[in-house]
């Protein structure tokens, strides 16, 4: 058994070494479909990061009454904290509150001239609060607007801004959409064009196969080389595609950053590199095995 799996390594390991030009072919092709499965993982990464971006540009703030403590406002924000939902809670003091006001308005001498006629802060303080995902800003809402809060509770902006969230909520839930069927679409494409690259390959050795049966190899005997062949275009498939994303992530990482702020694809890529190390070797081998299997089927004994 053993000398039978060293002879169908070694047939496999010459079929690859010796059928240059098919092999490369097969190589380049597999190259590029890992390369394109790996794009996908940058794709989802991106995706993801621009749905954080979406969603932690709306929040919802609940304003508290003129003679609220600042340390009851302090305790709702721990019990905020407390719920799964809440992401965060920021406290925005009245004093900070209207000096972020005056510095937002500065030019705006008619607003600065009705603050100096009040002469008093007419702000109130509040917490700022980021849901972990904008589904949950009603049960945040509903929490906040509970009997017990009644006395330190002016109000919670979440119905002014419900309009603002569920466009919001519709525009994320669409570039999911659309990267799913663009990752299914382009998967397909890929597996499709490797698969008949390599059955190319098998054809062309469509001679040797049948004098294999001629002589009474078995099945399993004549189907060994060429999943041993497959396995071998797509660890190098791999391999090879590991190192040009690393060099091209590396090179175009600055340059994509200021295309799409704060993300960084050599950052990106070397946060997730074991990820890309086995989506590229699972892909390339098991492309290469499942393709050479099913190639190999019109050229055997039935």
């Amino acid at each position: 058994m053993f000398l039978t799996l060293e002879r169908v390594f070694r047939l496999g390991w010459e079929k690859f070494s010796r059928d240059k030009s098919s092999t490369w072919a097969a190589l380049i092709v597999t190259a590029v479909v890992v390369f394109m499965f790996s794009s996908l993982l940058f794709l989802q990464g991106m995706s993801a990061f621009l749905v954080s971006r979406l969603e932690s540009s709306v929040d919802v703030s609940v304003y508290f009454a003129e003679d609220t403590s600042e340390e009851d406002i302090l305790l709702l924000r721990e019990r905020l904290l407390e719920i799964p939902e809440v992401k965060d809670a920021v406290y925005v003091s009245k004093d900070k509150a209207i000096g972020e006001f005056v510095a937002l308005h500065k030019n705006d001498q008619l607003i600065v001239d009705a603050l100096e006629t009040i002469g008093t802060n007419p702000l109130l303080a509040s917490l700022n609060i980021l849901a972990k995902d904008s589904s949950q800003y009603p049960k945040i809402a509903q929490f906040l607007e509970q009997e017990t809060f009644s006395n330190i509770v002016e109000r919670v902006d979440y119905k002014d801004r419900q309009n603002v969230i569920q466009r919001m909520q519709k525009l994320t839930r669409g570039i999911r959409l659309v990267v799913l069927v663009v990752s299914m679409g382009l998967a397909l494409i890929a597996v499709l064009v490797a698969f008949n690259t390599i059955r190319l390959t098998i054809y062309n050795s469509r001679d040797e196969i049948e004098v294999m049966r001629l002589v009474g190899a078995s099945n399993s005997f004549i189907q060994g080389p060429f999943v041993v062949q497959g396995i071998m275009v797509g660890v190098f498939g791999a391999l090879l595609t590991f190192l040009f994303l690393f060099f091209l992530s590396w090179f175009a990482g600055a340059r994509f950053e200021s295309f799409l702020s704060g993300f960084n694809l050599f950052g990106y890529f070397t946060s997730n590199l074991f990820l890309f190390l086995a989506l590229e070797l699972g892909v390339g081998i098991g492309l290469g095995v499942v393709s050479s299997l099913i190639a190999i089927q019109k050229y055997l004994r039935i």
